[in-house]
């Protein structure tokens, strides 16, 4: 769900900078029209959304169980060489230190990789999930003339009738 958190955040910021182009040179301060979007609910209750961060989920799965395989070994080698290092000779004291200082920066160097590769393929899909919902809501905004969308979060009260949330959710859970 950091993904939901993440795309929440940035939709409902670039939506208010978004919408503001969607006003025409024709609207005079009477007749503008203003509509809020619950961004982080059609998020959350999305299938799609769901379905993606899922998928990454599968994609990433076996590098983390790798890694935290590794982990525990790792760890077992640190428990067993504490154990035992009263009574090694040095020799094998010594040893063990490497291999065990060496295995952990292999681990780590494992675990910054992981980490930069699922921050990249999020941000990949955050990307396309915030293209598809300004599209959507920029569609929405033009056909029922409103000049401003803001993200609901980010507004202390509006008439329920502004509310498109509705609109956009079911719009962008059509995408597919």
């Amino acid at each position: 769900m950091k993904i939901v958190k993440k795309v929440g955040i940035l939709v409902g910021s670039l939506l208010a900078v978004a919408s503001v182009g969607v006003s025409s040179a024709q609207n005079t301060p009477s007749d503008f029209k203003i509509a809020v979007v619950n961004v982080q609910q059609v998020l959350q209750q999305s299938p799609r959304v769901a379905q993606l961060s899922k998928k990454l989920e599968g994609e990433f799965k076996d590098r983390q169980t790798k890694i935290g395989d590794e982990q525990k070994s790792l760890q077992d080698m640190m428990d067993k060489f504490k154990q035992e290092s009263p009574t090694m000779a040095s020799k094998d004291k010594d040893a063990m230190q490497k291999k065990i200082t060496a295995d952990r920066s292999t681990l780590v160097a494992k675990v910054v990789s992981y980490q930069q590769d699922l921050q990249k393929q999020q941000s990949k899909i955050m990307q396309g999930v915030l293209n598809d919902l300004n599209g959507i809501v920029t569609t929405i905004a033009k056909s029922q003339n409103y000049g401003l969308v803001l993200d609901a979060q980010a507004v202390i009260y509006s008439v329920n009738g502004q509310d498109i949330t509705k609109d956009v959710a079911k719009q962008f859970n059509a995408l597919k």
